[in-house]
C-alpha cells in the first residue's frame, strides 16, 4: 500500500477567509517535515510556523466519497 504525504500551509487572512498554499507531495513524512524545516525560514512562512499541515494519503484510493453541495451567496446551499 503506497502512501504519500501532502504538505500545505494555511493562515487566516481575516475573520472569514483563509489562504491555503499547496507546498508539495512527498514520499515520506520525514521528507515533508524536512520541507517544513527549509520553508520555515522563508518570509511569510516564518511568521506563521503553525500553519504547516502534513496529510497522509493512500495512492489509488478515493479520498472524498460523500458528494458535495455548493455554497451560494449569503451562505445558502444549492
Amino acid at each position: 500500500m503506497t502512501r504519500v504525504y501532502v504538505l500545505q500551509h494555511v493562515h487566516s487572512v481575516d475573520d472569514e477567509a483563509e489562504d491555503v498554499k499547496f507546498i508539495g507531495v512527498y514520499s515520506s513524512r520525514a521528507n515533508a517535515q524536512a520541507a517544513i524545516t527549509r520553508l520555515g525560514q522563508v518570509p511569510g512562512f516564518s511568521e506563521a510556523p503553525a500553519g504547516f499541515h502534513i496529510d497522509e494519503y493512500q495512492v489509488d484510493k478515493d479520498q472524498w466519497v460523500e458528494g458535495y453541495s455548493t455554497l451560494a451567496q449569503a451562505g445558502r446551499a444549492t
